[in-house]
């Protein structure tokens, strides 16, 4: 199976035909004269996003996106006219592209905040065409519902062979509390970490068994070393979310952090049994390393397989032959990993053990622990040769 980076160097070579298997979502333009709104129309594209996630649709990332309007010099919240639409999907590479409208009537709803309307619409830039236009109306307090309803009709035009009934959609994901949508939707946009952990905070204690913003907490958590609060966080994270395995993998870092090897070995497992990413076979085989296993040895070398260009994989796999008293096999990862990282200190060290025949000395901290661990999650990549791959054989 092609792992990363050998997936990056296919999707390159297949080039046009990536285009069209990625779908980008962009924030709905608020015709109220309130700005404090903008918040509903970046509720409504991120409920979208992550709505066709679950489902196994290709999504633009939300900072890709942040980066298509940054680079454009596109302002977040403004109407954008077709052509900028076409230019930040041609930035991303996006093959179709939501975007859309809403407005907000106070006094059309008695005894609620407003009455809203939903105006959506899909191009479609593989055929060049436009898709269809659908509105959703109701009061704002039922802007769960109103949101999965457009998603569901996303949902029914990018994938019409596939896509369940509007009643088994909704199923899957059950209302939440519009002040819980609010307060997570400014903590998604928050730039002050004090006031995201605040907003999102307030949205999981609002609706707990609403799981975005529990994920976003540990994401913060996970960043700032609180690897413990981050570890609780990412519990709350179901199997149902479409960042589930990311927040696997990062909960099996915490525990990995945090001593926890056996927790850590099998967070990665799970992941690598859904997604096998070279950085997940490496954080495993860490894992395994950590806990004395053998079998650290060829979840390092699935690593490797993917990527044999990267320093630390051939460092890990070294590291692990070493200690096991493989001299001469460990000596040629550490050769690889000093032709790839020069400077590369300790695997010089460890090369020199191996030629003397040395091996790990009892209680020695220099040589224990020393498996390296990475950190980055590459998930989207895969999917994207997965998609691919999978449209070929049809």
């Amino acid at each position: 199976m092609l792992r990363l980076p050998a997936l990056f160097l296919f999707i390159l070579f297949l080039g046009p035909l990536v285009r069209g298997e990625t779908l980008l979502v962009l924030p709905f333009f608020n015709q109220t004269a309130q700005s404090s709104l903008d918040w509903i129309g970046e509720s409504i594209a991120e409920n979208i996003r992550e709505a066709l996630a679950a489902e196994g649709v290709l999504i633009t990332s939300r900072e890709d996106r942040q980066e298509a309007h940054r680079r454009l010099g596109l302002k977040p919240y403004a109407l954008l006219t077709k052509a900028s639409v076409l230019k930040v999907a041609d930035v991303v590479d996006a093959g179709q592209v939501i975007f859309g409208r809403f407005g907000l009537d106070p006094k059309a709803s008695p005894g609620s905040r407003g009455s809203l309307r939903i105006t959506a619409q899909i191009l479609d830039l593989r055929g060049v065409r436009s898709g269809p236009e659908f509105v959703a109306i109701g009061a704002l307090e039922d802007l769960a519902a109103l949101q999965t309803h457009v998603a569901w009709r996303a949902l029914q035009f990018v994938l019409p062979q596939t896509s369940p009934s509007e009643e088994e959609f909704r199923k899957r994901r059950p209302p939440v509390r519009v002040d819980a949508i609010e307060y997570y939707v400014r903590g998604l946009v928050a730039t002050d970490d004090e006031q995201k952990h605040h907003f999102l905070t307030q949205a999981a204690r609002l609706d707990p068994g609403f799981s975005p913003p529990c994920f976003q907490l540990g994401k913060l958590q996970w960043e700032k070393g609180n690897y413990r609060a981050a570890d609780e966080w990412f519990q709350r994270v179901p199997a149902s979310d479409p960042h589930s395995r990311e927040a696997t993998f990062y909960r099996g870092l915490s525990l990995y952090h945090l001593g926890d090897y056996a927790g850590a070995q099998t967070a990665f497992e799970i992941v690598v049994n859904q997604v096998p990413l070279n950085e997940v076979y490496n954080n495993l085989g860490a894992a395994q390393s950590r806990r004395g296993f053998p079998e650290a040895i060829t979840s390092f070398h699935k690593a490797l397989e993917g990527d044999s260009n990267d320093p630390d994989y051939h460092f890990n796999l070294g590291y692990a032959l070493w200690k096991k008293g493989e001299f001469e096999a460990a000596a040629e990862s550490f050769r690889a990993a000093l032709q790839r990282d020069p400077d590369n200190q300790e695997a010089t060290v460890l090369l020199g053990r191996c030629l003397k025949r040395t091996g790990p000395r009892a209680g020695d901290p220099k040589s224990e622990g020393m498996e390296r661990l990475k950190h980055d999650f590459k998930e989207s990549a895969f999917l994207q040769l997965r998609s691919i791959l999978e449209g070929n054989r049809q």
